[in-house]
């Protein structure tokens, strides 16, 4: 008999186009939000008074690997209302879950250069505000993208039971 934390219940292939899309859904409104605080931050008086040209180019990178990421995790809701509005395929649930974890991405490496910039003008040292914004995209990377990992690296290695 499996542990309770080992059993898991297949979906439907509808419901898990649902899942996948609600998944979407809820991380939207994350991106959203940060992509307005970057728009709102050009527009505030401290933008061009704290941060040389180059660091506001730093900030539209930023804001692009956001909007970015806002596009691709909006894409599979696009891409499943135009080609199978009635329809769940497994090829569908692969290549949108590919765009959803594709948008982690950018969205991680402009959460990082953001991160830089706000990190650069508290603490007035670029070479700490860099160690910072790179160990916390490296944060998001495990969290996003290993940690999901680890349960199954654990049952491939017996240390489970």
């Amino acid at each position: 008999m499996k542990p309770k934390h080992e059993i898991a219940e297949e979906l439907k292939l509808g419901d898990a186009v649902d899942a996948l899309l609600n998944e979407c859904r809820m991380i939207l409104p994350g991106i959203q939000a940060l992509f307005g605080f970057q728009l709102i931050a050009v527009f505030n008086q401290g933008f061009g008074e704290k941060l040389n040209t180059g660091e506001q180019h730093l900030h539209l990178g930023a804001l692009a690997l956001v909007a970015l990421s806002g596009a691709l995790v909006m894409a599979p809701a696009a891409y499943h209302r135009q080609t199978g509005p009635r329809h769940a395929s497994e090829g569908f649930i692969r290549f949108a879950g590919w765009l959803l974890l594709l948008a982690l991405v950018p969205l991680a490496l402009g959460i990082g250069m953001d991160f830089y910039l706000i990190a650069r003008i508290i603490l007035q040292d670029p070479a700490r505000s860099l160690v910072l914004a790179v160990l916390l995209v490296l944060f998001c990377g495990i969290a996003w993208f290993l940690l999901p990992r680890v349960p199954a690296l654990i049952r491939l290695t017996g240390k489970g039971d």
